[in-house]
């Protein structure tokens, strides 16, 4: 743990975001909830945590009120601290900057954050990727390969759609980046980036002035394919449980492979713990005549209906006579008497009055939107 004191982690909560508009539109892609009582910046930051990481910067762009208050002052991940600690980052913090197109201009943007650091290494994150990060292992491969840049990423078979929202890196014998492909048009089994860098501090205020002077934006486009021959990128292969969430499919599919006990265990790792904000509910009330199967429940919950296959956030009701399938029902929403649902994502706060029907698919879930009622 003690390696990692000298490492700046930077978490990008607000990239990635088109990929899922529908549950971006109000809030970052970090704050997005996943799996009955996180948000997906939670994997992330939790990761940093176990690793002892414990300056983190977070650095955020629109539509971040939501993620404020679920980071608060980051007293749950141990990151309340006099020396270090969680600094949240929103743009224009440079005089000269904007409103960042992509990871150099935001780099560029908090250069001076990372310049009064006294980390000698920086390691960049985004919230796209649910897994349990091992920081330590990946800091020290980068440190005994003298790699430049180290770059994570893993097998893994992509879909035409999905590659078209992801990076696939080449690697030779060695374990180097040797081709970088940026939203390519193909499918089958690749070396998928999860989107995590290693790299010193000086190397990366380097890149960034000369990013700045020359109009560069992207870090992908412009670092890791344009100079892939020039610096040393090594690739990691990250080996544990993950989900990429590439659209609102990928995302109902993340959610719903929690209901399988051996994906959990995979995910959440007794040395790993994920951790969240605290919200103090009451623990889930089931009524006499409730039924429920195979399903994720939180704190908070009150169902006097029946829920299948299907996962529920904090504070969700299901009224009598009511039946939920291979549904997502966000915090505080509330499903009427003789509703039925089947694959649906209802966002936070939404009210369903007697008596609806709403039936989508896997392939193609319903979504209704944050605070909406039908």
């Amino acid at each position: 743990m003690s390696l990692n004191k000298n490492i700046l982690g930077l978490i990008f909560a607000n990239m990635h975001e088109d990929v899922i508009p529908e549950l971006t539109r109000q809030r970052t892609m970090g704050s997005v909830l996943f799996g009955g009582r996180y948000r997906m910046i939670d994997f992330t930051l939790s990761g940093m945590t176990n690793s002892g990481v414990d300056e983190v910067g977070v650095v955020t762009k629109s539509n971040y009120q939501s993620l404020l208050d679920h980071l608060g002052s980051g007293r749950e991940w141990d990151m309340a601290r006099k020396i270090g600690g969680l600094h949240l980052l929103p743009p224009f913090s440079n005089i000269t900057s904007g409103m960042y197109r992509g990871r150099l201009e935001a780099l560029y943007g908090i250069s001076d954050f990372i310049k009064c650091s006294a980390a000698d290494y920086v390691i960049m994150s985004d919230c796209d990727i649910i897994t349990s990060f091992d920081y330590d292992s990946i800091f020290n491969a980068h440190v005994k390969s003298g790699a430049d840049i180290t770059a994570v990423y893993a097998k893994s078979a992509l879909d035409l759609d999905a590659a078209s929202n992801s990076n696939v890196f080449g690697i030779d014998e060695n374990g180097r980046v040797n081709n970088v492909l940026i939203s390519p048009r193909i499918s089958g089994e690749c070396n998928v980036s999860l989107n995590t860098y290693v790299i010193s501090k000086a190397l990366l205020m380097q890149i960034i002035t000369e990013g700045a002077a020359k109009g560069h934006y992207s870090f992908a486009r412009s670092i890791l394919q344009d100079r892939c021959g020039e610096f040393k990128i090594m690739g990691y292969l990250h080996d544990r449980y993950f989900s990429k969430i590439t659209s609102i499919k990928s995302y109902y599919d993340a959610n719903m492979a929690l209901l399988s006990t051996e994906n959990r265990a995979k995910l959440f790792l007794d040395t790993n713990p994920i951790y969240t904000k605290i919200r103090d509910n009451p623990p889930a009330k089931l009524a006499i005549g409730a039924k429920v199967r195979n399903s994720i429940i939180a704190d908070g919950c009150i169902i006097e209906g029946t829920v299948e296959n299907s996962i529920l956030f904090r504070g969700a009701k299901v009224a009598k006579g009511s039946t939920v399938k291979n549904s997502i029902v966000m915090q505080d929403t509330v499903i009427g008497k003789k509703c039925t649902l089947d694959s649906v994502i209802t966002d936070k706060i939404v009210k369903i009055t007697d008596g609806k029907i709403l039936t989508g698919s896997s392939n193609y879930p319903i979504y209704i939107g944050k605070g909406a009622q039908i």
